[in-house]
């Protein structure tokens, strides 16, 4: 019998240890706030409002970079006049070149 009750009070030493390590455990898990991680953390208006003015921004920035200038902020572009002359001389070498055309297209036929 004095074997049975050893090991009954040995059980019972090993049980209690056990006991103080399980509440050290809960303990340094209560102190890191292990509950708090998979809380969901919530914005304010305001900071939701903050968040979003300052992407709106990024986004303007980025499209800024990405699309041609507007009319308004480029300088337009200088139009181009020809003189009175310089467009008789041009039609008059196209004439040239669509009789040429016209008088291949006889000898052809």
């Amino acid at each position: 019998m004095g074997n049975i009750s050893g090991a009954v009070r040995h059980l019972k030493k090993e049980l209690k240890r056990a006991q103080q390590e399980v509440e050290r455990f809960s303990a340094a898990l209560a102190a890191l706030g292990s509950s708090s991680s998979s809380r969901r953390h919530t914005l304010s208006a305001s900071g939701r409002k903050r968040i979003s003015l300052a992407q709106k921004a990024r986004w303007k920035r980025a499209r800024k970079g990405s699309q041609p200038a507007s009319a308004e902020t480029a300088s337009a572009p200088v139009k181009r006049t020809m003189s009175a002359s310089a467009r008789k001389k041009i039609a008059t070498a196209q004439r040239a070149r669509w009789a040429k055309v016209k008088a291949a297209q006889k000898k052809a036929a």
